[in-house]
């Protein structure tokens, strides 16, 4: 999908096309309706904090503001921009709008996220007599029917190609390419072009003066092997020839559920306890609605803290049984925040569940995992009041809020260091 987050602002307010737009910032950061019915937008050189930037327009990317960067830094960049805040839940509509109507012409997908996807169309009627032209054309038509938002698709014999494909012809691209154009039209792009060659792979391959597709395709196999190692070597011999042989996956089940959030200022275990608990209790409790929303249970609960040194921790726990309980996952990463040393002011706070099991296949706790859960913890479990809480639940949880503060403990460096 294109700049999808932006784009699905620009159908709520249509006067900011063709504008810098900005998405990012808090929801008190929303338009303002005034009298006479028109809206007050808040510019980006009015932002003060630490947010990121989650996407932009075509036009803020024109004034050099992408994904990933710091607000302020993107408000001395373009000061004149529209900010807005994020609206997930707008954007996971239209999300699963766009891939219904995909699915209606071609059900064979791999979901790739709220905005990507593969379909595979080897054995779609017609769709290798042209290249796949009409059947691209028809996709887009759907997409544009079903959201009102345009795509860019990418027409190859794979999936290493379609990705690079996809972004060639951005906003509103259909490009196709067979394997005997791959010297002319992929060659010329950058290594990094490559889905999988990051910025320390761009970096040791530009040490070696290989900068484009097209000079790591010279370079022979045994030198990529002795350089990168048998896996990595022979894999990037091969993606830049353009082979690939990766199969397009209609499902498979996710590693973990995370929910995070950065400070706009940094916070103190201590002197901020009533807003850290506030804000980490709502955390636990959305990472228990996205668990009974995307229908999973977890057994494995785990802390992630950036401090104002930049320093990540992270901290897991291990429950006796699955859960998707929010008074549980509150719980088990309270117990995780014992072992971490809170001296330090915060700059972020996370929860992430783990070790995930289907809700259907969870089973009920018998006597034994309840005798476990009553029974008093090792150094890495719970404590006997999480323990005790910490059992399957099917149902999702909505709008739930936790009386109980979170930030009430006693500081400590690790399980064994003596409370503070």
């Amino acid at each position: 999908m294109d700049a999808f987050y932006a784009s699905v602002e620009l159908l709520r307010y249509p006067e900011l096309k063709g504008q810098p737009v900005v998405i990012g910032g808090g929801r008190d950061r929303g338009p303002v309706t005034l009298p006479d019915g028109s809206r007050r937008f808040a510019r980006l050189r009015d932002y003060v904090g630490r947010g990121v930037v989650t996407t932009s327009t075509y036009e803020a990317r024109a004034l050099g503001v992408f994904s990933a960067m710091g607000m302020m830094k993107a408000a001395v960049l373009a000061p004149d921009a529209v900010m807005l805040p994020v609206d997930f839940d707008q954007y996971r509509h239209c999300s699963r709008l766009f891939k219904a109507a995909v699915r209606e012409i071609a059900p064979i997908v791999e979901d790739r996220g709220i905005d990507e996807i593969y379909i595979d169309l080897t054995d779609h009627p017609g769709a290798l007599a042209d290249g796949g032209l009409q059947v691209g054309r028809q996709l887009k038509d759907a997409v544009f029917a079903a959201t009102g938002l345009t795509c860019s698709i990418g027409l190859t014999p794979n999936k290493l190609l379609s990705k690079i494909c996809s972004d060639l012809d951005k906003p509103n691209g259909l490009t196709l390419l067979d394997m005997a154009e791959v010297p002319t039209r992929i060659w010329p792009l950058a290594a990094k072009k490559i889905n999988g060659i990051g910025p320390k792979a761009t970096e040791k391959l530009a040490a070696l003066d290989i900068h484009t597709i097209g000079h790591l395709a010279e370079v022979e196999r045994h030198i990529l092997v002795a350089r990168f190692g048998e896996s990595t070597g022979h894999w990037l011999h091969e993606v830049s020839h353009g082979r690939c042989e990766r199969p397009v996956v209609t499902f498979s089940e996710p590693k973990s559920i995370s929910r995070e959030t950065t400070f706009s200022r940094d916070l103190h275990a201590v002197r901020d306890r009533a807003e850290l608990s506030e804000i980490f209790t709502e955390l636990c409790v959305k990472l228990a609605n996205d668990l009974g929303r995307k229908g999973y249970a977890a057994k494995t609960i785990g802390l992630k803290l950036r401090f104002d040194d930049f320093k990540i921790v992270t901290r897991d726990i291990t429950l006796p049984v699955h859960t998707l309980e929010a008074r549980a996952i509150r719980r088990a990463a309270g117990e995780c925040l014992k072992r971490v040393d809170l001296s330090r002011r915060l700059r972020l706070i996370g929860v992430r569940a783990g070790s995930l099991l289907p809700q259907d296949e969870v089973p009920e706790p018998g006597a034994a995992e309840v005798e476990r859960a009553m029974a008093r913890p090792s150094s890495r479990s719970l404590g006997p009041s999480a323990q005790a809480t910490a059992v399957a639940v099917r149902e999702p949880l909505a709008g739930y809020q936790l009386p109980m503060p979170l930030f009430d403990i006693e500081t400590r460096t690790d399980t064994d260091m003596p409370h503070r």
